[in-house]
């Protein structure tokens, strides 16, 4: 007995629909990393020879310049009645308009440039940062972070077909993106972050949304801990919660910093705060703000540990030397007499000189350290434990 299946097809209406051209790549350039995930890049201004340090920023609604490396290319910039908000700060600032931002193979135009202090960052993080580059270039390319090769890539607006493995986040996005993440402690709520890549944090929750949403025990313990904003240092506390859920990517005990807002930057209760790029930087990530898109995928930082330790010393570098910022009360560091102003000359027989690897040094939970550091032209040394907030 023969059988047969027989399967009869509509014709298809004709379809047609107009495209964008397919996304092409530009350029592709090295960055490196500062402390907490910080991405650096090298581009020159204009006509000028120097070969300017620029953060590259999500947190950032514009492109800006610091006033020193202004005034050293003997820049004009306009005075204007504009201000900027940032943490821990509110002010006017003068432009520089229509100017070029030129890595090797591309040059960008009709760049407005902000002119601001940057000498906090320059301190914190031990590398003169020259500038940060923000929406006003991010806007007009598909930009490509590969965290493995170390490797920014610049392309043009268009059809782009992500790659497999990853996760389509959809911001809210006026200029900076707002991405809904949700955070779990005491109780589980969810809430709007700006996604931040100059943040070197995990995340900075605003004392308010700590309040309102009560998702964290009151009595849980905090680390005192100062931190910087565009307006110079501000008071932090230092907390683990259990858990940051982005997309369907979770992270169980995460380090967050909470603060002030004081000038409102987090427009709460639209935003809860911020994620930064301690947590980002483990993603492989593609930025399209022309069609609101964060295509991330997990790559090989994905599992590494978060930094617990504390030691409640800052160190900064002023006019070439490493010096003790603050010191928190009831901190090991307080505990072992080191003070502000002091001197570090060397950190576990380390005498590079260089603060991003001091920093590293300290980042060591129930480690011992020993700091030799000069006062008042007296050479001495302290030894003491790092804690662990965790």
């Amino acid at each position: 007995m023969l059988s047969f299946l027989v399967v009869v097809v509509n014709p298809l209406a004709a379809q047609e629909e107009f495209i964008e051209p397919p996304s092409r790549e530009l350029i592709k350039i090295p960055f490196t990393q500062l402390t907490g995930g910080i991405v650096i890049v090298q581009a020159k201004l204009g006509e000028h020879s120097d070969t300017l340090n620029f953060i590259l920023d999500t947190g950032s609604s514009g492109i800006s310049l610091d006033s020193t490396t202004a005034d050293y290319l003997q820049l004009k910039p306009v005075p204007t009645e504009r201000t900027i908000r940032g943490i821990a700060v509110i002010r006017k600032v003068s432009f520089l308009y229509n100017q070029q931002l030129k890595f090797p193979g591309l040059t960008i135009d009709s760049l407005d440039f902000h002119i601001n202090n940057y000498d906090i960052l320059t301190a914190v993080y031990g590398e003169r940062i020259d500038g940060i580059i923000g929406y006003s270039v991010f806007k007009r390319f598909i930009m490509k972070f590969d965290y493995d090769s170390m490797k920014v890539s610049f392309w043009t607006n268009g059809t782009i077909r992500y790659p497999r493995g990853g996760y389509l986040l959809k911001p809210s996005v006026n200029q900076l993106m707002a991405q809904h993440i949700r955070v779990r402690d005491e109780e589980t709520v969810s809430s709007r972050f700006l996604y931040d890549m100059g943040a070197g944090v995990c995340m900075l929750l605003t004392r308010d949304f700590i309040a309102d949403s009560s998702f964290i025990d009151s009595k849980k313990k905090r680390w005192t801990k100062e931190g910087e904003g565009l307006g110079g240092k501000i008071d932090m506390e230092l907390m683990v919660i259990r858990e940051v859920k982005v997309g369907p990517y979770r992270f169980r005990n995460v380090p967050v910093h909470i603060f002030e807002d004081e000038f409102n930057v987090t427009n709460y209760p639209y935003m809860g705060g911020l994620i930064g790029n301690d947590i980002l930087r483990r993603f492989n990530v593609i930025l399209n703000y022309a069609k609101s898109d964060i295509y991330i995928t997990p790559n090989s930082h994905y599992p590494e540990p978060f930094d617990y330790s504390y030691s409640g010393v800052e160190l900064y570098l002023i006019n070439g030397q490493i010096l003790v910022g603050d010191v928190a009360k009831g901190s090991p560091a307080e505990a072992a007499g080191l003070k502000e102003g002091d001197q570090v000359l060397a950190v576990n027989k380390n005498f590079s000189q260089n603060l991003n690897q001091y920093k590293i040094l300290l980042q060591a939970p129930n480690e011992r350290v020993k700091i030799i550091y000069r006062r008042d032209g007296v050479i001495s040394d302290v030894e003491f434990k790092v804690k662990s907030i965790f």
